[in-house]
C-alpha cells in the first residue's frame, strides 16, 4: 500500500469518527430525559466518551494530512479538496482547544457536523495531488493558508455557539412581530445549512449513477494589447444541466425526467472558472436541500428551530454567547496574520505586489473588517446576547462566501482554487 492510499485510509477513517461522536454527543444531550442516570452524570459520561471519540477522529484526520504532505511531497493544501480536508481539521482543533476551556458536551452537537460537512464537502472534488503552480510554491503559501483557516476555524466554532445561543433564547412560541422575524432568520439558516447537506447528496447520488454530460464552450481572450482570440474548451457535468455554460453546444446529454436538454443558459457577468456547471451545481444544491428540508418539516411536523429548541432547555445563555466570543476572539490575531498579513507577504512574492484588488482578496479584507466591528462593538457597546450571536451567525456566511462564492462567479488569482 502507497503512502497516498494509507492517507485516504486515515481520511474515511476519521469521517466515520466524526460521525460516531456526533452520535455520542447526541446521546449525551437528547438522551437525558431517556436516562435512568441522573441527567448531569449521564452527560458528563457520554460526553466524555464522544470527545474521546472526535479526538480519536481528529488524529485520523492528522495522520491523513501528514501522510498525504510526505506522499505527495508537497503541502495538502493547494487545491479545492485539500484546503476543505485542512479547514474540518481545523475546525476539530479550534473545537478541541475551546472543549478544554469550557466542557460543554452541547457545543460538540453544533461544532462536529459542521466538520461532517466540510469532510463531506471536500469529497466531492478531485482527489489526486496536484503539482503546484508557480506562484503556490512557496513556503509563504503554507503559513498564509494554515493560518487563515485556522483562523476560520475558530470562527466557525464562534458560529455554532452563536446559533445555540439563538436556538436557545428565541421563543418559538411567540407570535410578535419582532419573534417571527427572528425565527424566521433561525430557520433561514438552519435550511442554509440542509442546502449545502443536500448538495453533498446531489454530487454523490448522480455520481454513484454515472450521471455525465459535456459541452463546448467558445471563449474570447483579450490579451495586453487589446488583441482578441477565441478558445475552445470542454466543461463536463455531473449534474444533469439545468444551467448550460454560457456560449456553448451540447456535445453529449443524458435525458433526467424528461428533461433532453438544459433549462437556461448561465449568464455572460458569470466569468469565473467553470461557471456555468457551478452555477448548475448551485441550483441542484437548492433543489435537493428544500427536498430534504421539506421531508424533515413532515417527520418533524415544526420548523427545525422550534423541534431544537426543547434540547437546549437547562443550558446557560451566558455560557453560550462568552464561547462564542472567546472562540472569535482567538480566531481574530490568527485570521489577521494568515488572512492579511502572511497573504500580503505572499503576494509580494508571487505577483509583485503587496495588494492588488483581486476579489479574494477583497473578501478576505470584508471578512477581516466584519469581525473587527465585531469585537468593537463587544468591547466599546457591550453589544452581548442576541446582538452578539447574529453577528457571529453572520460573520461566518462571509467567511463561507469567501470560500466558497467568490469561485463560483467571479474571476480572479485565485479561481485555480475551485477546479
Amino acid at each position: 500500500m502507497s503512502l497516498l492510499d494509507f492517507s485516504s485510509d486515515a481520511f474515511m477513517v476519521a469521517f466515520f469518527l466524526y460521525c460516531f461522536a456526533f452520535l455520542f454527543y447526541v446521546i449525551a444531550i437528547a438522551g437525558k430525559k431517556w436516562s435512568n442516570r441522573d441527567p448531569k452524570q449521564h452527560e458528563k459520561r457520554w460526553g466524555r466518551i464522544a470527545f474521546i471519540v472526535s479526538t480519536a477522529g481528529l488524529v485520523a484526520h492528522l495522520t491523513f494530512f501528514f501522510t498525504r504532505w510526505i506522499g505527495g511531497k508537497q503541502i495538502p493544501t493547494s487545491n479545492m479538496y485539500e484546503f476543505m480536508t485542512f479547514l474540518g481539521m481545523a475546525i476539530m482543533i479550534a473545537y478541541t482547544i475551546v472543549y478544554a476551556m469550557y466542557r460543554k458536551p452541547l457545543l460538540g452537537m453544533f461544532a462536529i457536523p459542521l466538520t461532517i460537512i466540510i469532510v463531506a464537502y471536500a469529497s466531492v472534488f478531485p482527489q489526486e495531488v496536484q503539482p503546484l503552480i508557480p506562484a503556490l510554491n512557496s513556503v509563504w503559501l503554507k503559513v498564509h493558508v494554515t493560518t487563515a483557516a485556522l483562523g476560520e476555524a475558530f470562527f466557525a466554532v464562534g458560529f455554532a455557539a452563536g446559533l445555540m445561543y439563538l436556538l436557545r433564547v428565541i421563543n418559538f412560541t411567540d407570535k410578535t412581530k419582532q419573534a417571527r422575524r427572528a425565527q424566521f432568520w433561525v430557520e433561514f439558516t438552519l435550511y442554509s445549512i440542509i442546502v449545502i447537506v443536500g448538495f453533498i447528496i446531489a454530487v454523490f447520488g448522480f455520481r454513484f449513477a454515472g450521471y455525465e454530460a459535456s459541452f463546448t464552450q467558445e471563449k474570447v481572450l483579450i490579451d495586453n494589447k487589446g488583441q482578441d482570440s477565441t478558445i475552445v474548451d470542454t466543461v463536463n457535468y455531473y449534474l444533469p444541466p439545468i444551467v448550460q455554460p454560457y456560449n456553448s453546444q451540447i456535445v453529449e446529454f443524458q435525458s433526467f425526467l424528461g428533461m433532453d436538454k438544459p433549462l437556461f443558459e448561465a449568464p455572460y457577468w458569470m466569468n469565473g472558472v467553470n461557471a456555468g456547471r457551478k452555477l448548475n451545481t448551485v441550483v441542484w444544491s437548492i433543489i435537493a436541500g428544500t427536498l430534504l428540508y421539506g421531508v424533515l418539516r413532515l417527520i418533524l411536523r415544526k420548523r427545525l428551530g422550534a423541534a431544537i429548541h426543547p434540547v437546549m432547555e437547562g443550558i446557560d445563555a451566558d455560557d453560550l454567547d462568552e464561547i462564542s466570543y472567546r472562540a472569535i476572539a482567538i480566531g481574530f490575531p490568527i485570521f489577521t496574520l494568515g488572512g492579511l498579513i502572511f497573504a500580503m507577504i505572499w503576494a509580494e512574492i508571487a505577483w509583485g505586489r503587496f495588494w492588488g484588488w483581486d476579489p479574494k482578496e477583497v473578501w478576505a479584507l470584508i471578512t477581516w473588517l466584519f469581525y473587527s466591528a465585531y469585537l468593537h462593538f463587544r468591547l466599546s457597546r457591550g453589544w452581548q446576547g442576541l446582538r452578539s450571536a447574529w453577528l457571529a451567525v453572520i460573520g461566518f456566511v462571509i467567511v463561507l462566501f469567501t470560500l466558497i462564492g467568490v469561485n463560483l462567479i467571479i474571476a480572479g488569482l485565485h479561481s485555480y482554487s475551485g477546479v
